[in-house]
């Protein structure tokens, strides 16, 4: 599969979240509490992607958008890939870009959180290298206000040559 990581554009906004949207749903509908998917609804990965265009990059093939990951300071705050793109490199493209704008954020330490459950993206995680640090509580941003959820806090140290 041939891709390449971008900036996005405001025109790139439906398909993140669409992406954004199919994949949350699908690994979060039987892990999380029932209101919490019900405040995750199409306008607010919308919303969402709107306002994080900055801190996204986006691996594209034309101008199908494959996958995105969102860097916020020294959090990967979001990455997700569609299903067709799953198992052809654009997620661990994604999360080595991530890596590499962390520290580049001037962070020698990445971290992100993973909902408890979440086997799936907690196996890829350690096989890109991260470390499943324990379990945190924190306060996801929905239209109702903060949402306490468990999460796998992971982390991986990527300044000082900590990104291979």
């Amino acid at each position: 599969m041939h891709y390449t990581l971008e900036r996005p554009t405001e025109g790139h906004a439906e398909q993140i979240c669409a992406v954004w949207a199919s994949g949350w749903h699908e690994a979060h509908a039987d892990i999380v509490p029932r209101r919490l998917c019900e405040l995750r609804t199409e306008n607010s990965f919308r919303e969402r992607a709107l306002e994080n265009l900055a801190c996204t990059r986006i691996a594209v093939d034309g101008s199908n958008v494959l996958g995105f990951c969102m860097v916020k300071d020294d959090e990967l705050y979001q990455m997700y890939v569609s299903q067709v793109a799953r198992g052809s490199g654009v997620a661990q493209a994604l999360i080595g870009d991530a890596e590499v704008r962390v520290a580049a954020n001037g962070y020698d330490l990445a971290w992100l959180a993973c909902a408890v459950g979440n086997h799936r993206a907690g196996r890829f995680y350690e096989k890109s290298g991260w470390i499943n640090a324990g379990r945190r509580r924190v306060d996801l941003d929905t239209s109702e206000g903060a949402f306490p959820l468990d999460v796998w806090r992971f982390e991986k140290q990527v300044g000082a040559g900590g990104v291979s």
